[in-house]
């Protein structure tokens, strides 16, 4: 089975990393079922059918799900021939909690991200390898360059880490770019404690001219408001926390009444 690359495949060929990643996934009693997502040829799904989970894997290439069944008959009819990101999930979990989990294509990480914050109030919990820049990125303090739009947006509901790094050697055919392992797990609060929709559209306003002080980016937001004067407009959006934006949703909410 050869890599295809048109679903961006990078097959991990090193047993101790792919053990490693599924030890990543806490057994904290929060889920029972577990959804993989490209499995490919299993190599960390072998490592997730040792764990006491329920597993799922969801999987696009028909040629790897012929290999699936062929080699893992003990997935049976828990198998997903589709895209992830097509995928109706409440079709398979309803309104179960289930954790997340993959070696990502790196051309869809961070679309799998944004789909998992559309289910985040049943996923508490998610451990993926992505390009080691994207991972970083996921993960970012506020203050640095590559704090931005995926950054505030995922942590706003989790809490991220970094795990560890995995060379580009580890794969057939090599990447050429570095890989890196997270872990997000959500947080416990329930709401944003702002208008979720406004916020968003207010994050990437923000960063769509990064280098700009939010005094010029929240004009059409704020037209006529004093409070621009604030020294908090001063600051460009890589030094504004997650806290700061959802004060900043707020302020948009009462000046529009």
């Amino acid at each position: 089975m050869k890599a295809k690359k048109s679903y961006g495949q990078h097959f991990l060929n090193n047993e101790d990393i792919s053990r490693r990643i599924a030890d990543s996934l806490t057994e904290n009693g929060e889920f029972h079922k577990v959804l993989e997502i490209g499995p490919g040829k299993g190599m960390l799904t072998k490592y997730l059918l040792e764990k006491p989970y329920e597993l799922l894997v969801v999987e696009a290439d028909r040629d790897m799900v012929q290999y699936l069944h062929q080699h893992y008959p003990q997935l049976k009819e828990q198998i997903i021939p589709a895209d992830f990101l097509k995928v109706p999930l409440e079709e398979f979990f309803t309104d179960e909690p289930f954790g997340l989990i993959g070696n990502f294509p790196y051309n869809i990480s961070s679309q799998i991200l944004f789909k998992m914050l559309d289910y985040k109030e049943q996923i508490p919990e998610m451990v993926g390898m992505f390009q080691k820049e994207v991972a970083e990125r996921v993960v970012a303090a506020p203050g640095g360059k590559i704090y931005g739009v995926i950054s505030v947006l995922i942590q706003a509901w989790y809490e991220g880490e970094y795990l560890f790094t995995v060379d580009k050697s580890n794969f057939t055919p090599p990447p050429q770019v570095q890989s890196g392992v997270i872990r997000l797990k959500r947080k416990e609060q329930k709401e944003l404690g702002c208008d979720e929709k406004l916020f968003k559209s207010i994050v990437k306003q923000a960063f769509s001219q990064r280098r700009k002080m939010l005094r010029n980016t929240m004009k059409s937001f704020l037209k006529g408001s004093p409070i621009l004067e604030d020294p908090f407009f001063t600051k460009r959006p890589e030094k504004v926390s997650v806290e700061g934006f959802v004060q900043l949703t707020n302020w948009v909410t009462e000046w529009r009444g």
